[in-house]
């Protein structure tokens, strides 16, 4: 079960935002929250249900549910309101254990209900059991132009530990499909499991990397607490992971990828040209506008925050009363904004400019500088960028540039 919900200022029922926030001039993004899985994988700390886990709920009245949601906010953000939707992103859970048909549905409804840009990006997560090119196809037609594949590993027993269920083989048969239906194509992938070592690890990469993709997203395992793995750990069924063989991967994964041609552009995330990064990850990082929809969701607004009821059934009630299915939100002011550009911001390739650091922050990173976490060419040139060592240790740059 996910984590709890932030503590935030009750949200209205009519969802009402201040005019400055529905004037908000900044790109907008729309996430689309699926929540069901078939399996709940035992590191998984997202929000999202096995059919067991939902009973009374129907899986089928789930795209009406999200139509009705993003009238509801269309609604909210009133005819003064001209941005078309840069991104859209279809995320879970698996969304594709929903027919093509809902997902296209959804989008399709976004289209009219907000407009899309002429080049908009438009990316759907899938597991490699869960689609076949006849989907893929369907996908496309209905508008959706990416698709990201939760390849995880290529090897079986660290699969299993992730109590992943699809066979690793089949992984380069769905990216064809993808690529026949017409599809970017991006691989995920995670490291640091427990009993993973590093060349089973070198075998995962190579195997991502012969796959010809334009992007691929390599992310450390995080052992959430309440996760069927961090009890598994506990009980010493399992070791916990290693930080400095995480190390070790997260090196290792730089220098393969940097040789077959992929450029970092995010600290967990290489692409073979700019215009295969995502953008719409890319949007949650420079702080762009984007609207969730879903239980669970969480949205950003011209400054304004909210999140969604984390229940299905609770959710579904509230799209059905036609009121807003927020369970909270805030609005951070100035000081919390930057501290969370730093955050955020850090992270990318391009850095962050100096003059968006505190007066403290700003005498702080000749040090870090000197240690050798920032790069010092572009500090010359007034910009903030992580060194690979820097990367390594993002969250120590960002606690000493934030404290």
């Amino acid at each position: 079960m996910a984590g709890a919900l932030p503590e935030g200022d009750p949200a209205p029922a009519d969802g009402h935002l201040p005019t400055e926030s529905r004037l908000s001039r900044s790109p907008l993004s729309a996430y689309v929250h699926i929540p069901y899985c078939r399996v709940r994988c035992g590191y998984c700390d997202f929000n999202t249900y096995t059919a067991d886990e939902l009973p009374g709920t129907r899986r089928e009245d789930y795209a009406d549910q999200l139509v009705r949601e993003i009238d509801f906010a269309r609604g909210v953000l009133d005819c003064e309101f001209e941005r078309p939707l840069s991104t859209v992103f279809f995320g879970g859970g698996t969304p594709t254990l929903l027919p093509a048909r809902d997902l296209v549905r959804v989008l399709s409804t976004l289209q009219t209900s907000f407009g899309v840009a002429d080049n908009v990006e438009v990316t759907v997560e899938a597991n490699p059991d869960s689609v076949d090119l006849a989907y893929l196809e369907e996908l496309v037609a209905g508008g959706v132009t990416r698709v990201s594949f939760g390849m995880q590993s290529a090897v079986p027993h660290v699969l299993a530990t992730l109590d992943r269920t699809h066979d690793p083989e089949r992984v380069p048969l769905v990216v064809n499909w993808a690529r026949q239906a017409g599809l970017d194509v991006s691989i995920d992938l995670i490291y640091g499991t427990p009993g993973e070592s590093l060349d089973d690890w070198r075998t995962t990469l190579d195997a991502a990397v012969k796959l010809d993709s334009g992007h691929i997203s390599a992310y450390a395992l995080i052992v959430e607490n309440g996760t069927a793995l961090e009890r598994r750990i506990r009980r010493g069924e399992l070791d916990s992971p290693d930080d400095d063989l995480v190390a070790d991967m997260y090196e290792l994964a730089d220098s393969t990828l940097s040789a077959a041609r992929f450029e970092w552009y995010e600290v967990s995330n290489w692409a073979r040209s700019a215009a295969q990064q995502s953008r719409h990850n890319s949007a949650y990082w420079v702080n762009n506008d984007w609207w969730g929809f879903g239980p669970g969701a969480h949205s950003h607004v011209g400054g304004v925050r909210w999140w969604n009821v984390k229940h299905p059934s609770a959710y579904a009630q509230r799209v059905r009363d036609g009121i807003s299915p927020a369970a909270g939100r805030e609005t951070p002011d100035a000081n919390a904004r930057r501290l969370e550009t730093v955050l955020l911001r850090i992270r990318l390739a391009s850095g962050l400019t100096l003059a968006e650091l505190s007066d403290d922050a700003r005498n702080r990173v000749t040090g870090l500088a000197t240690e050798g976490l920032l790069d010092t060419d572009a500090l010359a040139h007034g910009t903030v960028t992580l060194t690979l060592r820097g990367r390594l240790l993002a969250d120590y740059v960002v606690r000493t540039l934030t404290d």
